[in-house]
């Protein structure tokens, strides 16, 4: 019997699933902490970009920010496991969802160092007399850098909650902008606009250089695979449509209308500078304004208060928010790390990169993928000579990955997309496509990046495929479906009579001998669950957790081996089930639903008081968490 029975993975094809427990406004939040701070940088350089006739420029961006998210709402729609460039890709093969997960690499690193170097001038901006200050924005790259070593040296230590900060931020920064607009809607005015003064071809090309609000759209579609269920909807069909649409509705309506309201705003400023700073010359605003394009916000806001109640009360408003938008920077510039770090790690647990970066340290952290994360944005900022230079490198990665994604749903068959769905995948394909090759075309050193990030990632992954010995096979339509995933499931044994037991295992302890005694005696089959702990924050859920097998994972072959041998020899069914996870006690819980347990046995733990205290017993989270028709049996 042992011989024919199949471990267990953390996959949904074999009826296994994630835990689903984020609800809708903790994914808004978490959206809200990429997708808001774009409003934080893309109207200074907007400005920067037109002057005083880039009003219709940030109105374009924010048109293409919100057809965007009209995109994704749908792709979350239909991808209620995840619909993230590398997943929704893989359908279209696995080399377009490789180059679509390279793109989102190199997105990212230019993420993580322009939300470093913009948190830095938010907070050190109108401190300028202090010597240590000024040193610090003179060397503004290599703070930046000794920022993001920081980060990386909290995320070796495995940061479990990465995301908690952008949640905690989030109404925060919502409050501020609010308070921001309404101080500034008194002094909207029309008299400063300028109509463009180039030609249409010019507009576009500056339309397309500060395209940086679209990051976030990736982050929510990677979200959907543990969202929780709509109600009616089940795990063998799940739909989290109205948790997404209501995630993504209330934050899209507040990035679109903030960046228009803001950069409005920003265009009125001259109509209070002469009374604030005593400036009545349009060229001497202009060159103002261009020198606080880094920390618009912050001058928007220290001006306005200002002009609406004092001096002091305008430089206390500006400190607030400088602050709150270094916070929700330094987090967003964290989160893209800690993506990131997921991302490779799930290439390589899909064999598509190479099995180093699986190699995890005492934390549970992938030690490569890490240095990675923290390497490649610390050689782009070694290399950027100013803050526009930096932002120029950013879209032609996340509006590459955004394409690749949006054109696989396209023309991908096999997801239920209606017919007017695909004309909006396609309207959308169409400009992002243009988009991509006007950047191409116009930001030589953007091009360079993103080539470089790419031949790099695929010379890499060619050479992982190669040293597993892996080789493309063409075959017609009829034997691919017989070699399907899906072949092994309906294949494995159904195990429906009895009673089941499951045992979770942390090493070769008496509770494995314990649930054994008690299979033989009720002559129940005996799962035998062993979960690794990984602290690896990263959400896309398209493709499964890995392949991960226990005989590649040493303590687990250790236990599982031993388990099997004793089992035949005692006529016991034993099913070894392995996961992967960031969490040990819901999985176990997770699990333990899913498959119909009817005993779940635990062994107590022997961790230290300090470390239960931080990290909370294994035992007495599963006791709190785990269905009443399952019954818990804690042997020590």
């Amino acid at each position: 019997m042992a011989e024919l029975i199949d471990d267990i993975v953390l996959d949904a094809s074999a009826g296994v699933h994630r835990p689903r427990n984020l609800d809708w406004k903790r994914a808004a939040a978490l959206l809200y902490g990429d997708w808001g701070t774009s409003k934080a940088y893309v109207i200074g350089l907007a400005f920067v970009a037109a002057g005083f006739s880039s009003l219709p420029i940030i109105l374009s961006v924010c048109a293409l920010t919100g057809l965007v998210g009209i995109n994704y709402a749908v792709i979350c729609r239909h991808f209620p496991d995840g619909g993230g460039v590398y997943s929704a890709a893989r359908s279209q093969g696995r080399l377009l969802a490789v180059v679509g997960a390279l793109l989102l690499l190199a997105d990212l690193t230019v993420t993580a160092a322009l939300s470093g170097w913009s948190a830095l001038t938010y907070i050190t901006s109108g401190a300028e007399d202090v010597a240590w200050i000024k040193m610090l924005r003179d060397h503004i790259a290599l703070t930046t850098i000794g920022v993001l070593l920081i980060m990386g040296l909290i995320n070796y230590f495995g940061p479990k909650h990465s995301g908690s900060l952008a949640v905690a931020l989030a109404l925060p920064t919502a409050f501020v902008v609010v308070i921001l607009v309404a101080l500034s809607v008194p002094h909207l005015t029309t008299h400063f606009l300028e109509p463009p003064h180039r030609s249409l071809g010019a507009v576009w090309v500056q339309f397309v250089g500060v395209i940086l609000a679209l990051s976030g759209a990736e982050s929510i579609a990677n979200l959907t695979g543990v969202m929780k269920l709509d109600p009616g909807s089940t795990i063998e069909h799940p739909s989290v449509a109205r948790e997404s649409t209501k995630a993504i509705t209330p934050v899209a309506i507040e990035v679109v209308l903030g960046t228009a309201l803001l950069g409005w705003a920003m265009l009125s400023l001259p109509s209070v500078l002469g009374k604030t700073l005593h400036l009545t010359d349009r060229g001497e605003i202009a060159a103002v304004l261009g020198q606080r394009s880094e920390d618009m916000l912050r001058f928007i806001g220290e001006q306005f208060a200002t002009a609406t109640f004092s001096p002091a009360v305008g430089q206390i408003f500006g400190w607030i928010v400088g602050i709150v938008f270094f916070l929700l920077l330094l987090s967003a510039a964290n989160t893209a790390i800690v993506a990131m770090i997921g991302l490779l790690y799930m290439m390589s647990r899909d064999r598509e990169m190479p099995r180093q970066f699986r190699r995890l340290n005492h934390h549970g952290v992938p030690t490569w993928p890490l240095a990675i994360a923290i390497g490649l944005p610390a050689v782009v900022l070694l290399f950027a000579t100013n803050f526009t230079a930096l932002a120029g490198l950013y879209a032609i990665g996340v509006v590459g990955a955004i394409t690749v994604n949006v054109g696989s749903c396209t023309f991908n068959r096999t997801v239920g997309f209606t017919w007017y769905d695909r004309v909006l995948f396609g309207i959308t394909f169409v400009i992002l496509a243009f988009v991509e090759l006007t950047l191409a075309h116009t930001k030589l050193d953007a091009l360079q990046f993103v080539l470089a990030v790419l031949i790099g990632g695929l010379a890499l992954r060619a050479y992982t495929l190669k040293l597993q010995g892996l080789t493309t096979l063409t075959v017609t339509r009829e034997v691919a479906k017989m070699v399907t995933p899906d072949l092994a499931a309906t294949l494995r044994p159904q195990l429906q009579e009895g009673q089941k037991i499951m045992v979770a295992a942390r090493g070769i302890t008496p509770v494995l001998s314990f649930a054994m005694d008690e299979a033989q005696l009720r002559k129940a089959t005996l799962c035998v669950l062993y979960v690794k702990e990984v602290a690896v924050y990263y959400t896309a859920a398209g493709t499964p957790l890995g392949r991960a097998k226990w005989q590649d994972d040493p303590e687990a072959n250790a236990i599982m081996c031993s388990m099997l041998k004793l089992a035949e020899e005692r006529d016991i069914c034993v099913v070894p089930v392995y996961a992967v996870s960031q969490d040990a006690a819901a999985t176990i819980v997770d699990l333990a639903a899913t498959m119909g347990i009817d005993f779940l046995v635990i062994g107590a733990s022997q961790r230290s008081a300090m470390a239960k205290l931080l990290r909370g017993s294994v035992a007495t989270n599963v006791a709190q968490q785990l269905p009443d028709s399952i019954r818990l049996i804690i042997y020590g």
